[in-house]
């Protein structure tokens, strides 16, 4: 499958900076064709866990010109160009804070009503969790490598980050995205997942209150989690799901197969239902 790149086809971008609970973020909308499109769904992107806007390159943009649909996609508080973490404390209610008190008000805040959610790891976590809690007000979900309980690849995965963020270059190249915000936002993210008090997290119970369309995609190497956690999504998931197992791919499935997952995703998005005719006006 050909995917569209930024100059086959006009892609309008608008940078936004939305305040939440007193906190500034750091907002990106993509409008396909360069025509309003205030009034349809809208694919919303949600970063990993060490995670921007910056990282998903222009993945959101192919995505949204194929399906004819904007797209939001914003930096979580302490990461990329949005506010410093408060704190860099071990905070076991991260994910759900995320989904039920900031996702909400950056939604309303960009007018966004319609929307479906492609979350990347701890971004599709997230998306879960916010359809279990408003069933009716999403329409569709993607996950990639998103997790909905702790296994043991998962913390194996983050020790092996920690080595290489103190040994290695890793922490040069995350701060290329997230600045100032690097060294907190690692210490969260790490000490949180192996923690004591993290290691009994599971939202597989709150997952049959989602009630929407779910694609649960997972790399057959991700290094981060099983497949045991794609297949979770599906067997917990109140609606109709699918999965993708991408064979030979890790953590990242839209960069290491992105043909593949883009074919996928927009297959996806189109049998919802909510993409623009095949007689879009295409480039102008």
């Amino acid at each position: 499958m050909h995917m569209p790149t930024n100059d086959e086809t006009t892609i309008r971008t608008e940078e936004l900076e939305v305040t939440v609970r007193g906190f500034r973020l750091a907002a990106r909308r993509i409008d396909p064709y360069g025509v309003q499109t205030q009034h349809r769904p809208v694919l919303v992107f949600l970063h990993e866990g060490l995670g921007s806007m910056q990282l998903w390159g222009d993945f959101p943009q192919a995505i949204a010109s194929a399906c004819g649909l904007p797209a939001l996609l914003y930096d979580r508080l302490g990461h990329g160009l949005s506010e410093p973490l408060p704190s860099p404390a071990v905070d076991v209610a991260y994910l759900a804070r995320e989904a039920h008190t900031f996702l909400p008000e950056v939604l309303s805040a960009c007018a966004v009503r319609s929307p479906v959610l492609i979350g990347h790891s701890d971004g599709g976590t997230i998306a879960l969790l916010y359809a279990a809690r408003r069933p009716k007000q999403v329409l569709g979900i993607v996950t990639e490598a998103a997790h909905v309980f702790v296994d043991d690849r998962t913390r194996d995965g983050i020790r092996q980050t920690v080595a290489a963020y103190r040994e290695n270059d890793l922490k040069t190249r995350l701060s290329k995205y997230h600045g100032p915000n690097t060294e907190a936002l690692f210490q969260r993210w790490a000490d949180t997942w192996l923690s004591d008090e993290f290691a009994a997290w599971n939202i597989e119970w709150q997952l049959k209150a989602v009630q929407c369309p779910v694609l649960a995609i997972q790399g057959d190497a991700d290094e981060y989690g099983t497949a045991a956690q794609m297949k979770s999504i599906a067997a917990h998931a109140g609606g109709r799901s699918d999965t993708f197992l991408v064979p030979g791919c890790r953590h990242v499935p839209h960069y290491q197969a992105r043909e593949a997952v883009a074919e996928r995703i927009i297959a996806f998005v189109r049998a919802i239902g909510p993409t623009s005719p095949s007689t879009s006006p295409g480039p102008e």
